[in-house]
């Protein structure tokens, strides 16, 4: 497989899933600015959409979307433990965390990208966000993981996504539980493999 990715970006989730899984993976780096493949490829032929991530399989198939991704990713290795298996209760609240974290966390920080977005919506962003932040914290209060003692899919992709407020200046101050829970998955060997290999474990440490 390879994996289509931009420095911490919301690829970085697949990547550390892959690794938990211990899947053989192989990266290409891209210029989103460009649309360009840091082998040169035009990446629009790859992902017509024009973001990644974009995971290329051997069949020939390339799939895009972080969180149809990550439970692609660990639906190849259930044996990993990265996801419950389909049809049971554990799984579905695990595609609930996945679609809170597409919709309120991931695209919650949309606007904060924008070098034109207003400071006003700037700012109701940043409080939405923290709306957010506070109800992850509650969960986080009691167990070190989003489904509860075990590391999974949804953590990969939280972690990733919530990183993003040291780029844009949102306090994570407030919320104990949740930066204790970025510092733990910060730790993971696997979790540091794949920082190391986008450039990003000096930013993470």
């Amino acid at each position: 497989m390879k994996l289509y990715y931009a420095p911490g970006a919301c690829s970085l989730a697949i990547h550390i899933a892959a690794r938990e899984a211990g899947l053989p993976l192989s990266l290409e780096k891209v210029d989103l600015a460009a649309r360009k493949t840091e082998t040169g490829a035009d990446f629009l032929s790859i992902n017509p959409k024009g973001y990644v991530p974009a995971l290329a399989l051997a069949e020939g198939d390339v799939l895009t979307e972080a969180a149809a991704l990550l439970q692609f990713v660990a639906d190849r290795q259930p044996q990993a433990g990265l996801a419950p298996a389909h049809g049971t209760m554990e799984r579905h609240r695990l595609n609930e965390w996945l679609a809170f974290i597409a919709s309120e966390i991931h695209k919650g920080f949309g606007p904060l990208w924008n070098p034109t977005t207003p400071d006003a919506v700037k700012q109701a962003t940043k409080d939405k966000l923290a709306q957010r932040f506070a109800y992850l914290d509650q969960a986080l209060a009691t167990r070190p993981y989003l489904t509860g003692q075990h590391f999974t899919i949804a953590d990969a992709y939280l972690f990733t996504v919530t990183s993003w407020a040291n780029y844009h200046a949102v306090d994570l101050t407030p919320y104990g539980h949740l930066r204790a829970f970025l510092d733990r998955v910060a730790a993971r060997p696997k979790v540091r493999e794949a920082l190391a290999a986008e450039g990003l474990l000096k930013q993470a440490a």
